[in-house]
């Protein structure tokens, strides 16, 4: 298994120099800079602020000190925000980002499972009917229809819990933003739960468990769903990664501080070094979370052994 874990974490290394590589020169190529919003500067002033930050460097030099200062742990300072370091930012605005993606994934697994599980046995019946209608409208609805619904009627009609705010991670304040991000998931969950349980259950080894008189309950838990949600793992990695950054609409509906939020208002700063360190935390965070689904998937497959 170490060998396996070092394997990856070689091909990890590469995978996220070419990530920092692409978004470098992308953001690099897009029109406009960090400081064509404010008032205009004199000549003079606007070269001094260009040497300040580096940008009067050729390309490829102002490339070889960012990979320099990345390599050292330094991501370098906000252009935006004054006397703020890009690790300044992600320490003061992952919490909140943290506790709703982990709350919301965790609740959609438990749901979306239980559902998918539930389809399953009773497939082409009511009650498989009603679990994939209700997937299908998850899926298809997005979060900026079901957010103002949801204020709608809980916040504002029926006045049982607050519209928006944070209120220091307040429980009765992350009720709605995160079952707003666990619907979409729940949605999705259940229909790979149902679909690998539909296949795992007409197996020749579950007809041999139920041939030997196993109760029921005891197949579905020991048996069938261990092999039923491997899909699962393999795409909870990504979406979890998806969910711990933050999402935009979710927390500027409800006004929330996050990583999605301000990775959105930098890209639309051009400040780059804001960007750009967004850009490495997610994608060292799906790198991470796709090695611990690979695990995952090999303690729940027996067939699979990592090397």
């Amino acid at each position: 298994m170490f060998r396996f874990i070092g394997r990856r974490l070689l091909v990890a290394v590469p995978t996220l120099l070419l990530v920092i590589t692409a978004a470098f020169f992308m953001m690099r190529a897009a029109p406009g800079s960090p400081f064509d919003t404010d008032r205009r500067l004199s000549p003079e002033i606007e070269a001094n602020v260009l040497a300040k930050f580096g940008m009067n460097k050729p390309l490829h030099e102002q490339y070889v000190d960012y990979m320099m200062g990345v390599a050292r742990g330094d991501l370098g300072p906000s252009l935006k925000y004054r006397d703020k370091s890009v690790l300044d930012i992600l320490k003061e605005n992952y919490k909140p980002s943290l506790r709703l993606g982990l709350s919301a994934i965790l609740i959609a697994s438990v749901v979306g499972v239980s559902l998918g599980v539930l389809a399953a046995l009773r497939q082409n019946r009511p009650a498989d009917y009603g679990v994939m209608a209700v997937a299908i409208l998850g899926v298809c609805i997005p979060t900026f229809v079901t957010a103002p619904l949801l204020v709608l009627v809980f916040a504002s009609k029926l006045g049982w819990l607050p519209s928006g705010g944070w209120n220091d991670g307040a429980l009765i304040n992350m009720v709605l933003p995160v079952t707003v991000l666990a619907l979409p998931q729940i949605a999705i969950i259940s229909r790979l739960t149902r679909a690998g349980m539909v296949e795992v259950l007409h197996a020749n080894y579950i007809r041999t468990a139920r041939a030997k008189g196993l109760p029921e309950h005891r197949i579905v838990t020991r048996h069938a769903l261990r092999a039923a949600i491997l899909p699962l793992v393999s795409y909870l990695g990504p979406a979890c990664a998806g969910l711990i950054t933050g999402s935009l609409v979710v927390e500027k509906i409800f006004n929330l501080p996050g990583l999605g939020k301000f990775f959105v208002i930098s890209a639309l700063q051009r400040d780059y070094t804001v960007v750009m360190g967004m850009v490495i935390f997610y994608a060292a965070l799906i790198l991470l979370l796709n090695l611990v689904a690979d695990l995952l998937y090999a303690a729940l497959d027996p067939r699979v052994r990592l090397a």
